[in-house]
């Protein structure tokens, strides 16, 4: 499953989206002091959403739902979870205007800037927006991994300077279409990280992968792990790149074998799995592809344009420990 609180993740979707240990907390403040009553569970290391919940005889996707996260979702040390369906505050005028007033400044913005801890519920309970909405508006879906750094479009909020309210929504409209970002935050990589990134490296130099393709497998690595061994994923995916054993990637344990996992996505005649998956060099005329098309011909991922956004930070990984 996919609730693992590694020490150092990504910010994700609604969740607290994949860099460096978050010094907030997921969980926006306004939650806990307008709900004094409501149950909740401070996140200690190697906590995850399901022990949680068995824990406290909850079912997972209940306390998923509860905190606007999904299956793929990050949580860290320090957040706070609530284990109850959120109620109506019942609080006094003062908090009240309070809490207006800071939705009112949210509400003023076009867009967010992801801070460490930040979860796509709270972005959107601080704008005043539906997370649907929020997930439109960004060609995200709710196992999406976001960056601190990252710029989300808040919907249903006309640019400033627009001269009229009929060009802004149709500007809004046509945004939706497109993602929004055009680089991947600047990332400076901890231990594990770099370890990945040699474990890869090496695993593409023994092959004769060149240069492209090791990127490519970095890029990917990060977007799909923020460069981590992570013991969950959507449905049953697991290891650095979220390779699935119910699609032929190999069992569990061999997926989550860094040198192992990064073979089956280069692929090709030393391929771990053979011809049960296709990796990278398997791909008819993948060197002349874009960048982010070749790694997502590999993955087939719901964020394509995902991995060409960390092309540049990938070469200079390869080029620092390669």
């Amino acid at each position: 499953h996919a609730e693992v609180a590694p020490g150092a993740a990504p910010a994700q979707a609604p969740r607290p989206l994949p860099a460096a240990a978050p010094a907030a907390t997921a969980m926006p403040a306004a939650v806990h002091t307008a709900r004094a009553s409501a149950r909740t569970h401070t996140v200690k290391r190697g906590d995850t959403v399901s022990g949680i919940a068995a824990r406290h005889g909850l079912r997972t996707a209940d306390v998923l739902a509860w905190n606007g996260l999904g299956w793929k979702s990050i949580i860290h040390p320090g957040d706070v979870l609530r284990l109850s369906a959120a109620k109506a505050s019942t609080s006094s005028h003062a908090p009240k205007a309070s809490a207006a007033s800071k939705a009112s400044a949210a509400r003023s913005a076009t867009t967010h800037t992801v801070s460490r801890g930040d979860t796509l519920w709270g972005i959107a309970r601080e704008h005043g927006v539906s997370l649907t909405k929020l997930l439109r508006a960004n060609d995200l879906n709710s196992s999406a991994i976001i960056y601190p750094g990252e710029k989300l479009r808040i919907p249903g909020i006309a640019p400033r300077t627009s001269s009229s309210s009929a060009k802004p929504a149709a500007s809004t409209r046509k945004s939706t279409a497109t993602p929004s970002e055009t680089a991947a935050p600047k990332v400076t990589l901890d231990r594990e990280q770099i370890r990945n990134v040699k474990t890869i490296i090496s695993v593409g130099r023994s092959r004769g992968v060149p240069d492209k393709g090791i990127a490519i497998a970095l890029a990917t690595a990060m977007v799909e792990s923020w460069l981590r061994n992570l013991d969950y994923g959507t449905h049953d995916s697991l290891g650095l790149f979220q390779q699935r054993p119910s699609t032929g990637w190999g069992s569990a344990s061999q997926v989550r074998d860094p040198r192992r996992s990064a073979a089956a996505f280069f692929g090709g005649r030393k391929d771990p799995n053979g011809t049960d998956t296709r990796g990278l060099l398997d791909i008819p005329g993948w060197r002349d592809m874009d960048f982010g098309g070749a790694a997502q011909a590999v993955q087939i991922s719901a964020y394509p344009h995902r991995y060409g956004l960390w092309e540049k930070q990938a070469y200079a990984w390869l080029k620092k420990h390669g």
